[in-house]
């Protein structure tokens, strides 16, 4: 292609595909848009959870992955990535701790997409900065039925140590 195809080509695209609009925008300004995208595409993952209004909560697990692999094929930065990585087991644990014990699935589902965070995280030395997050998580988990609080709660000392301490809503603590 001719560098005139090659441009109308790239302004035919970006007028026509949104993905391919919103790729162009975050690589022609990554600092300025990483933030914004990362809220937009959080808030989305949030509202599959909807804790505000449960009738319209779909609690999509497939739904989020995918808005997580889009994100990713944008090239954030690693912090903006792990951000919304848990931001998906973080929104699924606030709303069984809302409204109480869900199924064996969901569980399942939360604790794995729980370890691929953790191990992001680990992978890309972020950890510290998340741990505030994860702990709440496991805060949350720890009122629910089916061993997910356990299973977080080990996930969680698998990654952050023995040593690491945190108090559920009764003030217990685990160590």
């Amino acid at each position: 292609m001719t560098k005139e195809q090659v441009i109308e080509f790239i302004i035919e695209m970006y007028d026509n595909n949104k993905v391919a609009r919103t790729y162009l925008e975050h690589f022609l300004s990554p600092l300025e848009q990483g933030d914004l995208l990362l809220e937009k595409y959080k808030q989305v993952i949030k509202k599959e959870f909807n804790i505000e209004n449960p009738m319209l909560a779909k609690c999509s697990f497939s739904t989020c992955r995918k808005l997580i692999s889009e994100f990713a094929s944008l090239k954030p930065s690693e912090e903006l990535l792990a951000d919304l990585m848990l931001t998906l087991p973080e929104s699924a644990c606030e709303f069984t701790y809302a409204y109480g014990d869900m199924s064996e699935q969901f569980y399942n589902s939360a604790v794995n997409n729980f370890i691929r965070a953790l191990a992001f995280m680990r992978k890309n030395e972020l950890l510290e900065k998340f741990k505030i997050r994860c702990t709440k998580c496991v805060e949350c988990a720890s009122v629910c039925g089916y061993g997910f609080g356990d299973e977080m709660s080990e996930l969680f000392y698998n990654h952050y140590g023995e040593n690491a301490k945190f108090t559920n809503k009764y003030n217990e603590k685990y160590e």
